[in-house]
């Protein structure tokens, strides 16, 4: 059984789907399984369907209002350089109405029920065996993964929302008393689940450099102090994530295959540029293409006594 995993990200998702677009139509890879946690939960859903055109459109053409009802973010240009400081106004707004968040993104949960339809829920529950996004269920301290099997179109658009609200940035869900946020923050790269749910091999697009020992330029006001801090606690959960995914295929006999992106794309992946979208989407199809030509195809049999380490 073969599964694709597509790790969180924000905007970088844009360079999965490049990655994406180039096994399934180049190399004709047909999976059985598609697991993703936050910007991968967005992108499995339009895999699985089988419409990497549709899923470029979306995806390369989002913007901020998109996805945030109320922004925390100003976004700005400098020259080439587009960054974000904070919207004074809107987080104040959000403390004077006693909101936990400085954001709300109730336009991304619009977003996703009008762009991924029933239609395409009734295909790929006849189609496929699974579809799985990743939440993490904040009341309870645990990582849950929520099956397009086990839910009505309805709920999994709603788990497909919630796996991407990357918070105090966005929307806290309640669900069953339970109060729920982004996958991400407690396991961004699902490869150990997709293992553990039958899948013999995997194919894992992970949204960071392999090497992430780059020197990072700390933020100059606490807002976006906050945002490099989360950034690099969800570097260490997706290292980790991935050296036990490793293990896991290792024990298992598991052919895994990681595609990484070979630069630090961006520092903050909540900015949503079409222009740079749609780069990152050329360099992740290129990036796969050039992968499979230099015969660069397993990861799991490089380094088996060093599992830490990648190719």
């Amino acid at each position: 059984m073969k599964a694709l995993v597509i790790s969180g990200g924000g905007s970088k998702g844009a360079f999965a789907g490049g990655v994406a677009q180039y096994l399934t139509t180049d190399l004709g890879r047909n999976y059985d399984m598609y697991l993703g946690t936050s910007t991968g939960s967005l992108l499995v859903p339009h895999l699985a369907a089988n419409d990497i055109g549709k899923l470029y459109n979306i995806f390369t053409n989002v913007q901020q209002h998109d996805v945030f009802s109320v922004s925390p973010f100003v976004q700005r240009q400098k020259g080439d350089r587009e960054y974000v400081s904070i919207d004074f106004v809107n987080s104040l707004w959000q403390f004077i109405r006693m909101k936990r968040t400085f954001g709300e993104s109730k336009s991304l949960k619009r977003n996703i029920r009008r762009n991924f339809t029933k239609a395409e829920y009734d295909k790929i529950r006849s189609t496929k065996d699974d579809v799985v996004v990743t939440v993490s269920n904040l009341s309870m301290n645990r990582v849950e993964y929520k099956s397009i099997n086990d839910f009505s179109y309805e709920e999994f658009c709603d788990w497909i929302w919630i796996s991407c609200n990357y918070i105090p940035f966005m929307s806290l869900a309640k669900v069953d008393g339970y109060e729920y946020a982004d996958g991400g923050l407690g396991c961004v790269v699902p490869i150990r689940e997709a293992i553990e749910r039958g899948a013999t091999e995997v194919d894992a697009i992970v949204l960071e450099s392999e090497n992430m020992d780059k020197q990072k330029v700390l933020g100059k006001n606490p807002f976006s102090l906050m945002l490099n801090l989360f950034g690099h606690l969800l570097d260490q959960v997706e290292k980790n994530d991935i050296t036990i995914g490793k293990l896991a295929a290792k024990n298992k006999g598991v052919k895994l295959n990681l595609y990484y992106t070979p630069t630090n794309l961006t520092e903050n992946s909540l900015i949503f540029s079409r222009r740079l979208m749609v780069s990152w989407w050329s360099q992740g199809y290129e990036y796969a293409k050039q992968k499979h030509e230099a015969g660069v195809l397993d990861d799991s049999q490089f380094h088996n006594d060093d599992t830490s380490s990648l190719m």
